[in-house]
């Protein structure tokens, strides 16, 4: 069976992980007009848009603690804490929620 383009792939995190979209840089540029190289600009983003939430923490007796971040927050997370998965071109990160560090409102 022939995938559209328009397919979808949905990933469902699992345990306390979350799924981001990455949030590159704003523009290649800076306020005073400066053209910024994209050589430069190759550093880990640190600020994404939560895609999907997983179902919580498993705690040892068994109950399962919900996570506190949900699906559409912007969020500040740890640099090099992120997994890289990529699915049909589209880059994503797999983040512990341990290793989101705030949310941006």
């Amino acid at each position: 069976m022939k995938k559209d383009k328009k397919d979808k792939i949905k990933i469902q995190p699992l345990g306390d992980r979350v799924l981001i979209e990455p949030l590159s840089a704003e523009g290649n540029k800076t306020e005073s007009g400066i053209i910024i190289p994209d050589t430069v600009d190759k550093e880990r983003p640190e600020q994404g848009l939560i895609i999907a939430v997983g179902d919580g923490r498993m705690t040892d007796d068994g109950k399962v603690i919900p996570l506190k971040v949900k699906k559409g927050q912007k969020v500040i997370f740890s640099k090099y804490g992120p997994d890289e998965i990529k699915v049909n071109g589209q880059e994503y990160l797999i983040v512990g929620e341990n290793n989101i560090l705030a949310v941006i409102e």
